[in-house]
């Protein structure tokens, strides 16, 4: 830094170290040489107040990382979130208030707008989602198709859009996926190989991508079925192989792959459990906010 005004404060905020290190690395990237304009134009001691405006209609979601990142760029900078994460606000609503440093406020200003806009597409995406199949019992949950250091937050993401999350990592429970059954040589010794050294306390999936599929896999009780790619005509079919709801027989049904807005809910009145939907974290549209200085505050 060439202004000690912008030197990096030390982290405070309560986020997992690997969301510190994230913010670090945005910041490097976007502050690294300084911010040679704000520094022309504004005196170390110059002081302004800012808000953090909704430009659309969105779910909240990193409000936190938005005060972590304007406080590691000056721990002088008050920040004050006028919502909790997950809340739905609608065009022109104040979200944060932030107040010191000129140039630290303006140097952390777009880096904390690409956090919270990322984070509030992922949420508002989400409660959409969430919404389109309200009533029929499904479950939508994320997949791990998050951008890289982004997990934590992405999943995060979702879960203040109301949706669930899937796994959080290769470690957090079996999935087996049709590269699992070609190099074990079907679904039958994939799952056998599993149950043989898996920890009996992580439940098994497995992934379904032909009707023919199924019987091997209820003959191997597996404990979800990851119907992928089906077509709903297809997925009934399938459903219509499992023993009735409430037998405890029955596993858990997923589907995935290629689900959209348009046909989620058709997926949903199916009769499945869960239908994952990488597109939450993957390509979901930036919300709309912007951050504005507020002239002749006190």
């Amino acid at each position: 830094m060439t202004d000690p005004s912008i030197a990096l404060g030390a982290p405070c905020i309560a986020l997992p170290p690997a969301v510190h290190r994230l913010i670090d690395l945005a910041l490097d990237e976007d502050l690294g040489r300084g911010d040679v304009t704000s520094e022309a134009i504004f005196n170390p001691d110059d002081e302004a107040r800012a808000v953090m405006l909704a430009k659309g209609d969105l779910v909240l979601s990193g409000l936190d990382v938005a005060v972590a990142v304007f406080q590691r760029v000056d721990s002088r900078l008050r920040c004050v979130p006028i919502f909790p994460d997950a809340t739905r606000v609608m065009p022109g609503t104040e979200v944060l208030h932030v107040r010191g440093p000129v140039r630290a406020l303006l140097s952390a200003e777009r880096t904390a707008l690409n956090f919270v806009q990322r984070l509030c597409g992922t949420a508002t995406l989400a409660q959409r989602y969430v919404e389109a199949v309200a009533g029929t019992g499904a479950c939508i949950v994320d997949t791990r198709k998050t951008a890289p250091g982004f997990r934590f937050l992405d999943k995060r993401a979702v879960r203040h859009g109301g949706a669930s999350n899937h796994r959080a990592d290769l470690g957090s429970g079996v999935l087996i996926k049709d590269n699992h059954i070609a190099a074990a040589g079907g679904v039958a010794q994939a799952i056998a190989r599993v149950k043989e050294s898996a920890p009996h306390t992580l439940r098994i999936e497995c992934e379904i991508a032909a009707l023919s599929q199924i019987s091997e896999a209820l003959a191997a009780r597996v404990d979800i079925l990851l119907l992928d790619n089906l077509s709903p005509e297809e997925v009934q079919q399938a459903l219509a192989q499992l023993p009735a709801k409430g037998d405890p027989r029955r596993p858990l049904v997923e589907v995935s792959g290629g689900i959209n807005l348009s046909t989620v809910r058709t997926y949903a009145e199916a009769g499945v459990d869960l239908i994952s939907v990488g597109a939450l974290t993957h390509s979901a549209a930036a919300a709309d906010l912007s951050l504005e200085i507020v002239l002749g505050a006190e």
